[in-house]
C-alpha cells in the first residue's frame, strides 16, 4: 500500500509559483498509479501555463491510452504534451519561448519506472544513502558530465538554470526513462530544482531521516528550502512504496 504525500511552494523570492504537482495513488489508465513533477519557464504567466497544461495532458493521455508498456505509455503522453505547449505558444505572443521541466514516475510493488525531461529530479532514499536516479539536462550538468566543470562549481555557477531539454523547446522532445527496483525501507523523492539549489543531497537525506512521518519530512524539506534563501518555487513528491 502506497504512502504519498506532496506540496508544492512559491519560495520567497518569486512573484508566481510555475512549479506543477500531480499524484494519484489510484490507476491512471494502464499505469498503477502516477506521479508527476513540472517546472515551467517563460515570462509572465507562460511558465505556470506550460507546467499545468503539460501535466494535466500527460494525465488525460496516460488514461486514454490502449498502450501497456509503461516507457511506451509515459513517452507517448509527453510527446502529445510538447505538441500542445508549442501549438498554444505559436497561437500567443505572451506564451511565446514558454517550455517545462517534467518527471513522471509510476510505482508497482518494488518496481520503478521513471520519465524525465529537464532538470526536476528523482532520489531513492533511504537511511543510509541518496542517489539521484535522473540526470539532470542542464547546460552545468553537461559540462561536469565532460569535466569541465566540479559539482560544487556547478552548484555556484551562474548558468545552473539553462536547461538543455524542455517539453516545448524542440518539435520532438527526446524523454529519459530510467527502471529502479526498490528495497524494503527505500522512499521516493520527485522535486524541482527549488530544493536541490537549496539543499546539498545529504542534507535531504538527514532531513527524511530525522523528520517523523511522510508529511513532516515533506514539510521540513521546503522550511529548509525557505531558510536557505527560498531563491525558487520549491515542489516535493514523497512516496512510501512498500509502507
Amino acid at each position: 500500500m502506497l504512502k504519498t504525500f506532496s506540496i508544492t511552494n512559491i519560495g520567497r523570492k518569486r512573484k508566481l509559483n510555475q512549479d506543477y504537482v500531480y499524484t494519484s495513488e489510484q490507476p491512471v489508465g494502464s499505469l498503477p498509479n502516477l506521479f508527476i513533477v513540472a517546472d515551467g519557464m517563460g515570462g509572465h504567466n507562460a511558465g505556470d501555463y506550460a507546467s499545468k497544461v503539460t501535466v494535466e495532458t500527460i494525465v488525460e493521455k496516460v488514461a486514454a491510452s490502449s498502450e501497456t508498456e509503461r516507457t511506451r505509455i509515459l513517452d507517448e503522453a509527453i510527446q502529445a504534451a510538447n505538441t500542445l505547449v508549442r501549438t498554444r505558444a505559436g497561437e500567443s505572443a505572451e506564451l511565446e519561448g514558454m517550455g517545462t521541466t517534467v518527471v513522471a514516475a509510476t510505482c508497482d510493488g518494488n518496481r520503478l519506472c521513471v520519465a524525465n525531461v529537464g532538470d526536476s529530479r528523482l532520489y531513492v532514499v533511504n537511511g543510509k544513502e541518496i542517489r539521484q536516479v535522473t540526470r539532470d539536462h542542464s547546460w552545468v550538468e553537461e559540462m561536469v558530465r565532460r569535466g569541465g566543470l566540479g559539482k560544487e562549481e556547478a552548484r555556484n555557477h551562474p548558468d545552473r538554470n539553462i536547461i538543455t531539454r524542455a517539453v516545448g523547446a524542440d518539435e520532438s522532445v527526446k524523454v529519459d526513462f530510467f527502471s529502479v527496483i526498490l528495497k524494503e525501507g527505500d522512499m521516493i523523492l520527485m522535486c524541482t530544482d527549488g530544493l536541490t539549489s537549496m539543499l546539498e543531497d545529504e542534507e535531504i537525506r538527514m532531513i527524511l531521516d530525522g523528520a517523523r512521518d511522510i508529511v513532516e519530512k515533506a514539510e521540513e524539506l521546503v522550511a529548509a528550502a525557505n531558510e536557505r534563501g527560498g531563491r525558487d518555487n520549491i515542489s516535493v513528491i514523497l512516496i512510501d512504496p512498500l509502507d
